[in-house]
């Protein structure tokens, strides 16, 4: 079967601007076409609301429940008749009722989970303020109303009643065989919260596409921070870090986050270098001595751990979320506790002072790239979770 095409529907609500997450679905939609299988999508967009007051009226209900999408979903199941259907996101549009069409066919279907939006109305486990919050994951839903977690309050009210009904009556938990998670972390949280570890299987993020730089052989100078500059993230503790080591350059390489409060006063040794893209993005990498990711949320998969590997470069992260199951303490990074400036310039200093420590890590790390999230990988642990959920040889 891993040989023979199989017919793959890739169903999804896609989003109102370009995301990580759909990015990432894409990839796994080309990687499935470069194996020789068939992939269809099956799609409704986010951007059908804007500027729609009578759509965007709609969604509050179509997330609950959309009969209109079940009965499109089943002339295509009946024309195409595909393997294996993968899921990525049902709101506002597509919701759960598609669910009772898939199960009536008897299709093998896997859901691919980059948030925990099973459990967090929202997805991100995250407050407003930026700091982890599991309140409704065995709670109601209608925490995400009392934290306003939507930023609007009716917005933030569709969202709980869509997750909470659709728990209620398990239309997502029971219709899906085999539950797509990116890292240890994230499947045993959905453990915790009653998904049974036979649903499960994980899928890491694929590598990005790197060419080789001889530049990443030899070490750079900045401590680098790569993406977006926010509480979140660990901007806070960045910023205490380089107040702390005045003597080591630090860099940001991404865009500022407009609801981050910037604290006043900035040590004079942390730059801000923008956005950047394409071979730009790149050398600056190569100009870090190491990348740091002190993000205190979970995180879904940061694909730019992967790149500082791939450009032989350490990380010192956190350890919680995906950072924890990416990152090897000592081996390819450090970790340190999230929240934690102070942890966070110690871990730096120390890294900082020993370049020869640096070069072992960042070749470590390029290893682990190359070995666990490469294509043909990625593609054996995707097969397996078709496996897992029951496809058939043809």
């Amino acid at each position: 079967m891993k040989n023979s095409q199989m017919k793959i529907l890739y169903i999804h609500n896609k989003y109102g601007k370009p995301s990580g997450e759909e990015h990432a679905a894409g990839e796994l939609a080309s990687l499935l076409e470069e194996q020789g299988h068939e992939v269809r999508w099956f799609t409704r967009s986010s951007e059908e609301i804007v500027d729609n007051r009578w759509n965007l009226i709609k969604s509050f209900f179509t997330g609950v429940y959309n009969p209109y999408e079940a009965k499109r979903l089943a002339k295509v199941l009946d024309e195409y008749q595909p393997d294996v259907v993968q899921v990525q996101n049902l709101y506002p549009f597509i919701s759960p009722s598609i669910f009772k069409e898939l199960k009536r066919r008897k299709i093998p279907t896997v859901m691919r989970c980059p948030n925990y939006r099973l459990f967090c109305p929202y997805g991100l486990a995250l407050t407003p303020k930026g700091e982890v919050c599991e309140k409704c994951f065995n709670g109601s839903s209608l925490n995400c109303v009392a934290n306003n977690c939507a930023m609007g309050l009716l917005k933030s009210l569709g969202y709980a009643l869509r997750n909470g009904i659709a728990r209620h009556f398990r239309w997502i938990l029971d219709g899906v065989d085999v539950f797509i998670v990116q890292s240890e972390f994230q499947k045993n949280k959905f453990i915790k919260n009653g998904i049974p570890e036979e649903k499960l299987a994980i899928v890491p993020g694929i590598c990005p596409e790197v060419p080789y730089y001889e530049e990443s052989e030899s070490i750079g100078d900045w401590v680098g921070f790569v993406g977006r500059f926010s509480a979140e993230k660990g901007a806070d503790e960045f910023i205490e870090a380089a107040r702390l080591l005045p003597e080591i350059p630090f860099k940001v390489a991404g865009s500022i986050n407009e609801k981050y409060v910037m604290p006043d006063n900035l040590p004079p040794n942390l730059e801000f270098a923008g956005f950047l893209k394409g071979e730009d993005f790149d050398r600056f990498y190569l100009k870090c001595r190491m990348a740091v990711v002190p993000s205190k949320w979970y995180e879904g998969f940061p694909n730019v751990i992967l790149r500082a590997f791939l450009l032989n470069r350490p990380v010192v992260t956190t350890s919680i979320g995906a950072m924890d199951s990416i990152v090897d303490n000592e081996q390819d990074g450090v970790k340190v506790s999230p929240s934690n400036g102070q942890a966070l310039a110690f871990a730096i200093q120390n890294l900082y002072e020993n370049p020869d420590k640096c070069l072992i890590m960042g070749k470590a790390g390029r290893d682990k790239a190359l070995s666990c999230y490469s294509r043909i990988k990625i593609y054996e642990h995707l097969f397996d979770a078709y496996m897992k959920a029951g496809i058939k040889p043809r």
